[in-house]
């Protein structure tokens, strides 16, 4: 898919920072438009579906948590949130609202460029359908215990009654479990699904590792099944 197929809905109250994030994604080939009120922004990314959403938190109309805790539930696009520099509750509650990823302010251009391509192209690899082996196994497929992932639907399943995960929080549990009984680090997650190094003292992770517990045990799971490792970083196991 090329950039320019892709939209990018900026939700900025800040006239002058809206433009020039508009005229950055622009000069890299996005079609972008600009929102300036939260509410408003709540129906154009149900409505419209963009790829992906830059959002402010300080907004008129709803701020940036209530347009991500509002959306979140229907739309499975990218969402990076602008947040304060020294805001590290900030950085968490926006991504225990529902952000992907996060860029704090003031903004970097080549940062908040390299963050979105990455969420970008993880999207784009999600339509990737890969072929059944003769084996019969389906690499697609991951099933134990209660647990049914479908990465080509994806979909997951515990004990047949579907699981409400976002696209980040999907990904990471499949990461986790097509590694079943393995520690995955925190460098390799962050690569993975972030496409950069793990800094040491980024959250990201950590907080969508928190939101996929609770989503796993609000749906009849167990919140062991995502053991943290001190120091190594993550393990998935479900019993038999």
């Amino acid at each position: 898919m090329m950039e320019s197929d892709l939209k990018i809905l900026i939700v900025e109250d800040d006239a002058d920072l809206a433009t020039a994030l508009d005229e950055i994604l622009r000069s890299e080939g996005y079609d972008t438009d600009v929102e300036q009120d939260g509410a408003r922004a709540i129906e154009r990314i149900l409505d419209e579906a963009p790829a992906a959403v830059i959002l402010d938190l300080g907004l008129p109309g709803a701020d940036g948590f209530e347009v991500c805790r509002s959306v979140r539930p229907e739309y499975m696009g990218a969402i990076v949130m602008l947040t304060g520099a020294q805001s590290d509750n900030d950085h968490i509650e926006g991504l225990e609202a529902g952000a992907d990823d996060y860029v704090t302010k003031p903004l970097s251009a080549p940062l908040l460029l390299a963050r979105l391509k990455a969420l970008l192209r993880r999207l784009e690899q999600i339509s990737e359908v890969t072929d059944v082996p003769l084996t019969g196994r389906d690499p697609n497929k991951f099933q134990k215990g209660p647990l049914f992932i479908d990465r080509r639907a994806r979909e997951a399943r515990i004990d047949d009654e579907a699981v409400k995960l976002t696209t980040f929080e999907f990904d990471l549990l499949w990461v986790l479990a097509k590694r079943v009984g393995n520690t995955v680090s925190r460098d390799d997650l962050y690569q993975e699904l972030l496409d950069r190094e793990y800094d040491g003292l980024d959250r990201t992770i950590d907080v969508h590792i928190s939101r996929l517990r609770k989503k796993l045990v609000e749906f009849g799971g167990d919140a062991e099944w995502v053991k943290t490792i001190h120091g190594k970083g993550y393990q998935f196991f479900v019993a038999d």
